[in-house]
């Protein structure tokens, strides 16, 4: 008589169990994590914006009013919206959001102050 070695029906549900304990407590880490690379990227693109401006400046004696006039030198990354909010002889003043976040990044340079940013030069996200 020979015996079947087999996995019984409640080893089979602990382990479900257990796969499906683990994925409740992964998927919440892994959305914060997403979340914050959507945040890095903007503020990627905000730098990036800034030594364009900066080019731009050097070659023009004066700021961009818009990103299109940064093209092809500057293009910001897909799904991110960059807007020039403000230019002066000065300096400028720009936001970033994101199509897959709720968070808006913002820098300005010799101007105004545009929120979430408070510090000249400093790049502030909220």
């Amino acid at each position: 008589m020979s015996t079947r070695r087999a996995f019984t029906l409640i080893e089979l549900l602990i382990v479900v169990v257990i796969i499906g304990i683990l994925a409740a407590i992964a998927i919440p880490k892994f959305s914060y994590t997403k979340g914050n690379a959507y945040t890095a990227r903007m503020k990627s693109d905000l730098r990036n914006l800034a030594v364009a401006q900066e080019s731009y400046f050097y070659q023009n004696g004066a700021y961009a009013t818009s990103t299109a006039a940064l093209m092809p030198s500057f293009v910001p990354s897909t799904g991110n919206t960059l807007t020039i909010v403000a230019t002066s002889g000065g300096g400028w003043s720009a936001t970033a959001t994101s199509a897959n976040s709720t968070v808006t990044c913002a820098l300005f340079y010799g101007v105004a102050a545009v929120a979430p940013a408070t510090v000249d030069g400093t790049i502030a996200c909220q």
